[in-house]
Formats: structure tokens, C-alpha cells, sequence
């Protein structure tokens, strides 16, 4: 009889559920989610209004009751009705009144005990506050990038994509082994659990706005119809996909995606590199490392770069992208850039860029201290020649007045 029921409840598509059947599906990290205390502030702001707006109620009709209102006896009317307190001491005694009561009063009293103990109960509950969660992410995620099968390749691309500048809330992990999962879940990122050659579970990944989609998993069969059904539910999206085998590359991109890893046949020629030149293998890991180093990385052309040689620009420039088509720069010399080209090119890591400005700024510093020390030394050797061409200055001037006087007392004679 059970395993009936869980038979008919596997037919049923996890799109057609509703957010609290995905509780086991969907995973939101803690950082992601919405405080209780927000909820609690935003409940409280809307029960505000109620009252607020039963007051002004009360306080343009204050002829039908027992006394004259001023605005606090409105808000204290309206607090002691709302919360089913009712001393009595403010009672309508009009017609109007009363009707006003009845009609405006006594549904605004339900609304806000149901708003008081929907806010309990949604706070307190952990499965519900779950399923919000769930629903907000599902209805504002979009430009991200799903990474479908976590193994070892899996694993490596998160890791590239956070070193290369990625925010981790705009990537979510489909698998369909928990354990797996279990390793993104430690690094807050959002997790589907199901596989990724199923529609439903892409489209509770946020598929049809995703921006790029990465599929990596162990098999070249599961990543073939996992592409499929990307791109059948996504035209737009960029696909990158690993295969093991390079006689299965044609069928990968034949299916949709936009760029192919033959893993197994680049893991043998690093490994036949490694023999005999080791460090050409160390120089391809830094270049695969963007965290630190340098990296190949892509860039739009700048305007003031338009119409020039590739190979005359600043930074060492590998290929010109236009039209989706690349070109090497070592094929075409006469090569000029256009303004919607991109540049790949070896980029050097915020960690070195970061060193060499430091040691930049050091340089300047001591280079300053340095000519500190220079010109203060030039303003004394040249105070002292100042001083000593006053001094021979004096000295001629006493020397011609000895000789004047000489002159004068031997005329005199």
C-alpha cells in the first residue's frame, strides 16, 4: 500500500507541487534567508495601519458616540476594540455609529487577530518559514548560473567561478546524491536535489533564467541529455560541458552546448608535458587559477582600442572574439579590433595586482623619502655656495677699501 502511494507521487512532476513539498528539494542557506525579526517588523507595520486607519475612522464620525473624541480617544477606541479588550468607557450610540462598528470595525478586528497569530505561528514554525523562503528565492532568482553534477568537476568550477569574482548567491548546485550537496550547502550556496536531465528539477533550478549553465557530472550520457534539456528550456543561456571521451564532443555540441572539456584527453597531455617540461604544467595551473598569479580572462575592446593591433596593445592579448568566432593573433597580423570584438587575454590576479601596487606605493614612498634627502642636501651645498660667494664677495669689497685709502694717503703726501 505504501509503496503504491509513493509510486503514484513520483508521477507527479516537482514543478506541479506546491513550495512546502520542496522542502526536501531546495536548499536555502541561513544567509540567504529572511530574519524572523524582519517579519515580525513588517507584520507589525501592516497591524499599525489597521489600527491607524480604524482611528481616523472613528475619529470623523466621533458625533455618534456617548463624548466628545479628540484624536488619542480615536486611537485608544480603536487599540481596545481591535484587541478584543473593550472596557466599555467609549461606547456609538448613533445609528451611523453603529453601523460603522459592524461594518468597518469588526472586520478590521478579524484581519488583525489573524494577522497577530499568522505572525506567531509563522515564526515559530519552522516549515513555514522554510517554504517562504523557497517561494521568495524561486520568484527572484535570475541571471545565475547552475551547475549541474558536483563531483570533483563540479567541485573545481564553483571553486574557479567564486576565485574569478562570482557571488554565491547567484549559483545553484543540481545532484542528486545528498552527500554531495552536503559539500555546497557548507559554502551557503542554494541546492537542487534531483537530476539534472529531468525538466522539472531544471526548471525548480531557475532554468529559464539562468544566465550560464555548467554540466559536469561523471557520465558522458547524463551530460549529453542534460544539455538537451537546458537548451530546450533556455535558447539564450551559455553552456559549458565536460566530456570524457572526445569522440562524444561532437554530440555535446550538436546538443546545444556552447563550449566543450575533453577531461580525460587534457589530463594526458598534461600528464605527457609533465615528463618532460614540469613547468609548462605549473605555468597552465597558474593560468587555471585565477586567484592568484595570472589567468586567461575575456574583456570587451575599448573605444580608444578600436582600429588597433592586437598585438600593439599594453596587455598580452591571445585571441580576438567576433561573431562568436575566435581568432588567434598569431594567424592574422593585419588583424584591427572592432568596437563589439572581446579580448582574451592573460590578466594578472587581484593578489598580484594588489603586491605590485603595494610595492609600488613603497617605492614611491621611499623613492620620495630619497629625493627628500637629495633636495635638502642640494639647498645646503647651495646655501654654502651662496655663503661662500658672499664671503668672497666681502672679502674684495674690504680689499678694495684698503686699496683706496692707500691710494688716498700717499696722494696726500
Amino acid at each position: 500500500m505504501r509503496g503504491r502511494i509513493r509510486a503514484k507521487l513520483r508521477r507527479f512532476e516537482l514543478t506541479s507541487l506546491p513550495n512546502y513539498a520542496l522542502e526536501d528539494v531546495i536548499h536555502i542557506p541561513e544567509g540567504m534567508r529572511t530574519h524572523p525579526f524582519f517579519l515580525i517588523l513588517r507584520r507589525f507595520m501592516l497591524a499599525a495601519a489597521i489600527v491607524t486607519g480604524v482611528a481616523a475612522v472613528v475619529y470623523i464620525g466621533q458625533d455618534g458616540y456617548n463624548e466628545k473624541l479628540n484624536l488619542i480617544d480615536a486611537l485608544y477606541y480603536s487599540t481596545i476594540s481591535l484587541t478584543t479588550t473593550g472596557y466599555g468607557d467609549i461606547v456609538p450610540v448613533t445609528t451611523g455609529a453603529r453601523l460603522t462598528n459592524i461594518l468597518l470595525v469588526t472586520p478590521a478586528r478579524l484581519m488583525f487577530l489573524i494577522l497577530l497569530v499568522g505572525t506567531t505561528l509563522s515564526v515559530l514554525t519552522e516549515r513555514s518559514r522554510k517554504t517562504f523562503q523557497i517561494q521568495q528565492w524561486r520568484k527572484h532568482v535570475h541571471d545565475h548560473t547552475i551547475i549541474i553534477g558536483f563531483g570533483t568537476k563540479g567541485q573545481s568550477a564553483m571553486q574557479a567561478l567564486l576565485d574569478d569574482g562570482t557571488d554565491v548567491r547567484n549559483i545553484v548546485v543540481v545532484d542528486p546524491e545528498r552527500a554531495c550537496l552536503r559539500v555546497a550547502e557548507a559554502q551557503e550556496v542554494v541546492t537542487v536535489q534531483g537530476s539534472g536531465t529531468k525538466s522539472d528539477v531544471l526548471k525548480i533550478a531557475g532554468i529559464e533564467r539562468a544566465k550560464n549553465v555548467v554540466v559536469a557530472t561523471n557520465s558522458d550520457d547524463t551530460n549529453v541529455l542534460a544539455t538537451l534539456s537546458a537548451r530546450e528550456m533556455n535558447k539564450k543561456a551559455k553552456i559549458s560541458a565536460a566530456v570524457r571521451e572526445v569522440e562524444n564532443r561532437h554530440l555535446l555540441l550538436q546538443s546545444g552546448a556552447n563550449s566543450t572539456v575533453v577531461s580525460s584527453e587534457t589530463a594526458g597531455r598534461l600528464l605527457g608535458l609533465s615528463t618532460s617540461t614540469p613547468s609548462v604544467v605549473k605555468m597552465m595551473d597558474d593560468l587555471l587559477s585565477p586567484s592568484e598569479g595570472f589567468s586567461v580572462a575575456e574583456r570587451p575592446v575599448a573605444s580608444y582600442e578600436v582600429g588597433a593591433n592586437p598585438r600593439h596593445l599594453s596587455d598580452i592579448v591571445l585571441s580576438v572574439i567576433r561573431n562568436d568566432r575566435v581568432y588567434r593573433v598569431d594567424m592574422d597580423e593585419t588583424l584591427e579590433l572592432r568596437a563589439q570584438d572581446r579580448l582574451l587575454y592573460i590578466r594578472k590576479s587581484d593578489e598580484t595586482e594588489r603586491k605590485k601596487q603595494n610595492e609600488k606605493r613603497e617605492m614611491e614612498r621611499l623613492g620620495g623619502k630619497a629625493k627628500q634627502v637629495k633636495d635638502k642636501s642640494h639647498r645646503e651645498s647651495k646655501s654654502r655656495e651662496v655663503t661662500d660667494t658672499s664671503g668672497d664677495c666681502h672679502g674684495r669689497h674690504i680689499d678694495e677699501q684698503r686699496e683706496l685709502k692707500s691710494k688716498e694717503s700717499g696722494g696726500n703726501e
